[in-house]
């Protein structure tokens, strides 16, 4: 059975999910990873999503705030042998539901070209491409993407 909670970044089952993921990018990523570990800080994330089956975490997924009325989509993982059930998809929707409730219009992420799954994820689910923004632009290797929140 799947369970979503919601938390925030001092839960222990978020933190253990986010050093899979930065180990999973730094496998896809090596040294270009130490760029990117700057922005993904886990204090003060005050909207967290951790997903379980059967009790365990298997899931996460998070957002702050961006900018006026916009969030930021960050610290998306679903664990190897979780993937291709839907889960993330499911992260995703409950994070974009939670902001709407939360009064935001907007959702923006930045992905990696050696992330195609999540590439697709995040189209399927209505992202479309963008400029790179903020510490993002002019860095070859992000996509940026943003979702007007219906």
């Amino acid at each position: 059975m799947l369970t979503f909670n919601k938390t925030d970044s001092d839960n222990s089952d978020f933190r253990l999910l986010v050093a899979e993921l930065d180990r999973d990018l730094a496998a896809r990523y090596g040294e270009q990873q130490l760029f990117f570990n700057q922005f993904n800080k886990l204090d003060h994330i005050h909207h967290v999503i951790v997903a379980y089956y059967n009790q365990t975490p298997v899931g996460c997924g998070a957002f702050k705030l961006f900018e006026d009325a916009v969030v930021e989509i960050k610290r998306m993982y679903v664990e190897p042998q979780q993937r291709g059930k839907g889960i993330a998809a499911l992260i995703l929707q409950q994070l974009e539901q939670w902001a709407k409730a939360e009064g935001f219009t907007a959702c923006v992420l930045e992905t990696g070209l050696n992330q195609p799954e999540a590439i697709r994820l995040y189209e399927k689910a209505g992202y479309e491409r963008t400029p790179n923004y903020g510490q993002y632009i002019g860095v070859e290797i992000s996509i940026c993407m943003r979702k007007e929140l219906q």
